[in-house]
């Protein structure tokens, strides 16, 4: 039986999800896969995750809001580990042994906004400095037997073997 590939929040980014962004289209270079925001038209203030009513900005009270893609690429502001089982909510089978992950905070290149998300699988804080940079790709955050949750995963931006990005 074929499940159903559903994004974890709906709206937040493009395309389901599918695959790790290598040899899929959501490659580097490629637009598919974007991070989704909300620019407001009074002020010009950039928004994620993106709101449909009302800027976000306090001294602004636009609300023509237009949904934008946001930049693939950005550089490492922050980062760290989650070495522990988070408690409820969070969800999570305790039958299921637990693996750490990597949480990144990456400033987006063009919008200069930190945004949070998990690090692709495989990246750990040693592969990591702040400054680097890093670019969106499609992720997976979990299944069960009728659903795979889509998301998004930071990764380190390939070289081309000569140091450069």
């Amino acid at each position: 039986m074929a499940r159903t590939r559903k994004p974890v929040v709906q709206g937040w980014f493009t395309g389901d999800g599918d695959g790790d962004g290598v040899g899929d289209g959501n490659g580097p270079g490629s637009p598919g896969f974007r991070l989704l925001g909300t620019r407001c038209g009074d002020c010009g203030a950039v928004f994620f995750p993106r709101v449909d009513s009302f800027c976000r900005n306090p001294g602004c009270a636009g609300t023509e809001l237009t949904e934008v893609p946001l930049s693939r690429r950005g550089t490492v502001w922050s980062y760290t580990d989650g070495r522990y089982r988070p408690p409820p909510p969070y969800v999570s089978d305790p039958a299921v042994p637990w693996r750490p992950y990597t949480l990144v905070a990456v400033e987006l290149a063009a919008e200069r906004m930190v945004v949070l998300g998990q690090a692709a699988p495989g990246v750990t804080v040693a592969d990591l400095r702040v400054g680097m940079p890093v670019e969106v790709v499609p992720g997976v955050l979990g299944e069960d037997a009728g659903t795979v949750w889509t998301t998004w995963w930071w990764r380190p931006v390939p070289h081309d073997g000569r140091g450069r990005v």
